[in-house]
């Protein structure tokens, strides 16, 4: 049965607009939870990207009873075990996230500052059936904060040559994490429901 209609568990415009974008030629109309009348924020208490992503997914279909999408996202730092990881947004005061890490990986070699963006999509179809999918970007953390564009780790996340915050946003949506993970609903959306 085809979809026309996606909650996207968010009210973030940005999110909103890519997700829109890269949906689009599937004919399927993507609102905000807002929109569709689901006015809950529910607490992210997962200890995975999967767990929290279900959890805000789950929130908004008990109340709207349509597909629903969530994703959950963050930063990864192999010399950190892993960290910050699901805490990537709690892991210091807003808009000091880059000060904190490079203060933390001082004086760390580039060899030994590899790190990833991870993505997972919770999607909830119509009969509440769940399904994950992921997507990843490797890079490593650089030495100090480059580009304009971008928010969060994108100035120390490194992808070759250019942090995140120096490739443009077209540029971006091919490669990140989040896109890949979209890359994978779509065919899932695609495949299953022959949109």
């Amino acid at each position: 049965m085809k979809i026309d209609k996606l909650v996207m568990a968010t009210n973030n415009e940005n999110k909103l607009r890519e997700v829109r974008q890269i949906l689009s030629p599937l004919g399927i109309e993507v609102i905000s939870q807002k929109d569709a009348g689901a006015d809950v924020n529910p607490d992210e208490n997962g200890k995975t990207f999967s767990e929290n992503a279900y959890i805000k997914a789950k929130a908004v279909y008990d109340i709207v009873k349509l597909p629903v999408i969530a994703d959950d996202s963050g930063l990864c730092v192999d010399c950190l075990g892993g960290n910050p990881g699901v805490y990537s947004a709690r892991y210091a005061p807003k808009g000091m996230e880059c000060e904190k890490l490079l203060e933390e990986l001082g004086n760390i070699p580039e060899s030994e500052r590899s790190a990833k963006f991870c993505c997972v999509i919770s999607f909830i179809d119509q009969n509440g059936e769940n399904s994950f999918l992921s997507g990843e970007c490797h890079g490593f953390i650089g030495f100090e904060k480059r580009g304009t564009n971008g928010f969060g780790y994108d100035p120390v996340f490194m992808y070759g040559e250019k942090s995140f915050a120096e490739i443009s946003s077209d540029e971006k949506n091919k490669i990140s994490h989040r896109a890949k993970a979209l890359e994978s609903l779509y065919n899932l959306l695609n495949e299953r429901y022959g949109n």
